[in-house]
């Protein structure tokens, strides 16, 4: 019983050095250790004993990961949302159990972890990709191969690492090159991610405007956060004419800096126009519309241009359950009358973004970075520069908007682009092609940052396999799952 309870107690803290390797700290070389606690866990063990240690190696990880999501609304949105995600890492440990004894254990322990990702990025509700082990690697060694096979690639990559270093102990002759390949590989592929402008370059302003308080109600006060991020941009404008900030060739406004329909409200539209015309440049603008055929709102980001008003729209696909939309509300509003508060939100279904200038951006709208399908097909569409309006507020000073920007910077090394970060109160970021950050602001400030981006047209391999190598990662990890079952049977 001791030696049951001390595994699980192992278990845990394994998963939480995968944890505190993600942002905001920058301690990237935890996570392979922490699958490496995995790897000894598993060895040899039986399914059932096998899902037991992934759930209790899943808690330690995801609970305190999600923590954010309780910020406003207690332990009854984080705990059952953590312990989902690890019972869903059991189903995967599961399998990982029954092949840590083939030869080659780690390559398809570490295959079947890729498998795991791809299930919870499709479950439940849509899918829930937080926490996906490359997007707690925006640096080190292993960022440069998400331009190879993208974000799945990454994660594959490091549980190697760990399941391979698990090994050490019982074949080192195999286990020690299974270990440092990948860390290898992506030294190897670091000088070939490319951040030259092929297509030239624009000077971009991203706009944090902030919002009257923190929390579930910030957006109680739309006028004031319309005001704020309209003030911003007059201030940039000013500082423009001074010379003390660079003309801006396009604007990038948060989500949500206009939850008032600009196109319902003519107050609205005449600052929105009042700001085009002071910063001489298009604003892509967050706002909420409400469809004039069925009365439901649309999370938009109008295009905004001086002297000619909106001029096209961009409504987000990807919406965020609990939030934006309320899956079966009226089971749910037995355990917490906060679900009312969900939206009715509708998604749109054109991933195509804006020609602002020189540029053709991809609008991949806060939660929606999350998604590899989602950010690829906006970046496919033709986009040589990436945007991400994103609103944080709810979630107050947490972990999420750190763990989100990760995200951010992971996608602009897949798809070999400068992405854009606009938050509404924190934290908004210039981001380059090899994931760099230029600029950043603080939380809850209001900011406009300013920079010169390069516009690049040219896609990576990961762009062009798209879903190729999660799809074949996938299988093999199930294929290897097959066997493993089939032999313990016989």
């Amino acid at each position: 019983m001791r030696g049951a309870l001390a595994r699980v107690a192992l278990a845990g803290a394994g998963g939480a050095l995968v944890y505190l390797s993600f942002p905001p700290r920058s301690a990237w070389w935890l996570a392979p250790l922490g699958f490496a606690v995995l790897g000894v866990l598993l060895h040899g063990r039986r399914a059932r004993a096998g899902f037991g240690l992934g759930v209790a190696w899943g808690l330690g990880f995801m609970a305190p990961l999600l923590r954010w999501t309780g910020e406003f609304v207690g332990l009854i949105a984080w705990l059952p949302l953590a312990l989902l995600c690890a019972v869903l890492i059991g189903l995967g440990t599961a399998l990982m159990a029954r092949v840590s004894t083939l030869p080659g254990a780690p390559l398809w322990m570490a295959a079947l972890w890729v498998a795991d990702e791809w299930l919870r990025g499709l479950f439940p509700f849509g899918g829930f990709p937080w926490g996906r082990i490359a997007f707690g690697q925006p640096e080190g060694w292993y960022l440069p191969l998400a331009s190879v096979g993208g974000a799945p690639l990454v994660g594959f990559a490091v549980a190697l690492t760990g399941f391979a270093l698990a090994r050490l102990g019982r074949r080192w002759r195999v286990a020690l090159p299974l270990a440092l390949a990948p860390l290898v590989a992506g030294l190897a592929v670091a000088p070939l991610v490319g951040v030259a402008p092929d297509r030239g370059t624009v000077v971009v302003a991203a706009i944090q405007g902030n919002v009257p308080r923190a929390g579930l109600d910030f957006n109680a006060q739309r006028r004031a956060v319309l005001d704020n991020h309209v003030q911003r941009t007059l201030q940039l404008a000013e500082d423009v004419a001074a010379g003390r900030e660079r003309q801006p060739d396009l604007v990038i406004w948060p989500e949500n800096s206009s939850d008032i329909d600009p196109f319902r409200n003519a107050d609205a539209a005449a600052l929105l126009d009042r700001a085009a015309a002071a910063i001489r440049a298009p604003i892509a603008v967050g706002a909420v519309v409400v469809d004039r055929a069925d009365g439901l709102p649309r999370n938009t980001v109008v295009l905004w241009e001086p002297g000619r008003g909106a001029t096209d729209t961009y409504t987000k696909r990807q919406l965020q359950p609990f939030g934006e939309t309320m899956p079966y509300r009226s089971f749910f509003r037995v355990f917490s009358k906060a679900v009312d508060r969900a939206g009715q939100f509708q998604p749109g279904s054109d991933p195509e973004g804006f020609a602002m200038g020189a540029a053709k951006v991809a609008l991949d709208t806060c939660y929606e970075v999350a998604f590899d399908g989602v950010v690829r097909d906006s970046v496919t569409a033709g986009a040589d520069l990436i945007a991400v309006p994103t609103n944080n507020a709810t979630f107050g000073y947490t972990e999420m908007t750190y763990q989100q920007l990760a995200m951010s910077r992971v996608r602009a090394v897949e798809h070999g682009k400068a992405v854009v970060v606009a938050a509404t109160s924190g934290v908004s970021a210039i981001v380059q092609p090899d994931g760099s950050v230029t600029r950043r602001s603080g939380l809850f400030t209001p900011d406009a940052l300013v920079a010169e981006l390069p516009l690049r047209g040219e896609a990576t391999l990961a762009t062009r396999l798209g879903a190729w190598p999660e799809w074949v990662m996938t299988a093999l990890g199930l294929v290897a799952a097959a066997v493993g079952w089939t032999l313990t049977r016989r």
